[in-house]
């Protein structure tokens, strides 16, 4: 767990990581996890050249622009990293509502007691949260074999039970998921309002070499939808 939260860089605009809403994106420091297709595999475990290189922690300057962007823009999406990893992320979310700000919170549910934290102050307006795989299958996607899959299965009980906007999303891996791992996941999830089959894209990934792994493999995501639509109300395919 880390004190203060660390932002290595924030997106002043974005029209697709908080659904329906103009907003700007918060990318935090630091993952427990070390899932092979990450796409911010620089936000895991920062190297002193790529600190240097951001310029240092951006926190102060995020909430100084978020200052100049109020009426301008919707809400904010903090995502990461982990964002749950910091422990005064509760002080930086009330920093950001203060301003005007709907709050988006991206997190891959590894601290539930941060998440039910959290959840109790009602300052957060959106919930997304990954599912790795099944739970038998998250060492695999997670990069971590000593997984304690009863925390993940506890933020996806809070979140449901949040009153907030949610939704759960996994991006699928050909060669790490098969189509019929979302049966499964469907039971876990069931209920749940919304979930998101995000395709793989093989740019700038924590693992290089899933890369040419997952190109010789191929998963059908309407297959995979239909395998998860019975448990959970919607179910979309993000290309």
């Amino acid at each position: 767990m880390l004190s203060a939260v660390y932002l290595a860089g924030y997106q002043p605009l974005t029209l697709l990581d908080y659904p329906g809403k103009l907003a700007a994106t918060a990318f935090t420091l630091g993952c427990v996890l070390r899932c092979p297709f990450c796409h911010n595999p620089e936000l895991i475990e920062p190297s002193k050249e790529y600190l240097a290189q951001a310029g240092g922690d951006k926190t102060g300057e995020f909430l100084k622009f978020l200052e100049t962007r109020q009426g301008k823009l919707d809400g904010v999406c903090i995502t990461g990293g982990e964002p749950t990893l910091h422990s005064d992320l509760i002080d930086f979310i009330r920093n950001i509502k203060s301003l005007g700000f709907l709050v988006k919170l991206d997190t891959n549910g590894a601290f539930p007691d941060i998440v039910r934290s959290i959840a109790k102050t009602k300052l957060v307006d959106f919930w997304a949260m990954d599912i790795k795989h099944t739970p038998e299958k998250y060492p695999l996607a997670s990069g971590n074999a000593n997984i304690d899959i009863r925390r993940f299965q506890d933020s996806v009980e809070i979140i449901m039970e949040s009153g907030a906007d949610y939704e759960f999303r996994t991006t699928v891996v050909p060669g790490i998921h098969m189509e019929d791992d979302f049966r499964e996941i469907g039971k876990w999830i069931r209920g749940a309002r919304h979930f998101a089959l995000q395709e793989f894209r093989d740019i700038k990934i924590y693992n290089p070499s899933l890369a040419t792994h997952a190109r010789e493999q191929s998963i059908d995501l309407e297959i995979a939808r239909m395998h998860i639509l019975p448990f959970v109300e919607h179910v979309e395919i993000r290309r």
